[in-house]
């Protein structure tokens, strides 16, 4: 009798949830928590009932989710993988049930039989309870929103207590990440691990101050380092308790260009090296790049339709996202913390062309209600450029700490606007621009979310959701 109450209650939450979805994405809002949060409610178990239908790939890890996700959309669609994904970005455990609630028919059977999932560091834990991955594909881990993850060690416990959780899920981790690649030791899972040559990178594009793992996980002692790339990431090791980077069985064995457009590197796997070319600029997109390949290589795929993935895959929305405007662009990038602002900084400064920036800065609860971070970024940078930008716009609920952030870095107050209506930033940003020249609109989460609906509007864009 308790069984088929319990179907029951599957069935109405189901249902329930799917008009959720339907009345929601038809007025516009998207649908990507709420259904899964009120399915939850009616029958707690619906996430693990449906997860159990699919093969589950996971990507987490505080930076890069989103764009080493659609990487991996990419290369599931290039050898022919149906698959549903959370491409909105609603990575909670109520995004995750709305995702597989909106594949599944009524009957609860998948339309996909595999599932890509982006999952919240914070979030992971709880997921590992409802859902057993077949991969497990861990980012990085950086300093990211105290008020809410608490400090760095905590995110990374969570995260190992999480997979603790998925003793059989084969884990694919950055070696050249100290905390990342810890996960991998003494754990009963298959481990394939990625990272960077000593040779792939040459002095002048590695960037950043160690500020997020500068001691040992073990010993506390100082790492040394043979080389690194940015912030803590590189070849590190302890010279107290020896603890140091794993081999990594695919690399980026050298990165033969970088511009402000793509990237090209050559990739180095146990079935052979390859060169290809990343359709996103910047350093950060050669190591989620390097993750997708890892997951190709685990998964058996060939190098040609690696390659073609990496150099056509579209970027999540606001994560580098371009928008054109014939003579003119838009791109939309995320920043939600020092080490991902300071490569976005690092980006900028490849910019030939002469530009106007907007940062829009919210304290949200889900942008992080302490803001202290901006201190922590290197603005500093911007001194290189301040010449070859048209104006510095801010914008958002902490947009006048955000000017102060600039004149304090060095940026000319008379080259700072506070412009709080989005559409009239909007209008005064583009007419700035000549023929071939861009704005930079760099906001937190909810801003995102804000100018996004904003520029969706006015340029016809996807929705955020599709």
């Amino acid at each position: 009798m308790k069984k088929f109450v319990n179907k029951i209650r599957l069935y109405i939450s189901l249902i329930l949830a799917k008009v959720a979805i339907f009345f929601l994405r038809l007025f516009g809002t998207g649908g990507t928590s709420l259904p899964g949060k009120l399915a939850l409610m009616l029958y707690p178990d619906i996430l693990k009932e449906l997860a159990d239908k699919y093969r589950i790939i996971l990507v987490t890890g505080t930076n890069g989710k989103t764009t080493t996700s659609r990487i991996i959309e990419q290369i599931l669609i290039d050898n022919n993988i149906s698959y549903t994904s959370n491409r909105s970005g609603a990575n909670l455990i109520s995004g995750l049930a709305t995702t597989l609630i909106a594949d599944v028919k009524i009957n609860t059977m998948p339309k996909s039989r595999t599932a890509l999932l982006e999952v919240d560091e914070a979030a992971f834990r709880l997921a590992s309870r409802y859902m057993k991955p077949n991969v497990l594909v861990v980012t990085n881990f950086f300093r990211d929103q105290l008020d809410r993850y608490g400090e760095l060690y905590s995110t990374l416990n969570a995260v190992k207590e999480g997979i603790s959780n998925i003793p059989e899920t084969t884990l694919i981790l950055n070696a050249d990440d100290s905390l990342c690649a810890s996960l991998g030791i003494n754990v009963p899972n298959p481990v394939i691990y990625y990272g960077m040559e000593a040779a792939a990178i040459s002095e002048e594009t590695r960037s950043g101050l160690n500020n997020d793992a500068s001691f040992c996980l073990f010993c506390m002692a100082k790492y040394e380092y043979e080389f690194r790339t940015y912030g803590h990431l590189g070849h590190f090791k302890c010279p107290e308790c020896g603890y140091s980077r794993p081999e990594a069985l695919i690399q980026v064995g050298r990165i033969l260009s970088m511009s402000e457009s793509f990237s090209r590197a050559v990739f180095s796997t146990p079935t052979g090296a390859f060169a290809a070319m990343i359709n996103l600029p910047g350093l950060y997109n050669i190591y989620n790049a390097l993750a997708g390949v890892a997951f190709a290589e685990t998964s058996g795929f060939p190098h040609e339709k690696t390659i073609h993935s990496l150099s056509c895959f579209e970027s999540g929305f606001g994560r580098m996202e371009s928008i054109n405007l014939g003579d003119k662009n838009i791109q939309v990038i995320l920043i939600k913390n020092p080490a991902g602002f300071n490569q976005v900084l690092n980006f900028l400064l490849t910019v030939e062309n002469p530009s106007a920036i907007c940062f829009i800065i919210n304290d949200k609860i889900a942008d992080g209600t302490d803001i202290s971070w901006l201190w922590d970024a290197d603005l500093e940078v911007l001194n290189k450029i301040q010449h070859n930008v048209h104006r510095f716009f801010v914008s958002g609920t902490r947009a006048e700490d955000m000017a102060v952030r600039l004149k304090y870095a060095g940026i000319y107050s008379d080259n700072i606007t506070i412009e709080n209506d989005s559409k009239a930033m909007l209008d005064s940003a583009i007419d700035l621009l000549k023929p071939g020249e861009t704005l930079f609109i760099l906001p937190t989460y909810t801003a995102l979310l804000d100018i996004r609906k904003v520029l969706k509007k006015r340029f016809k864009l996807k929705n955020f959701w599709q």
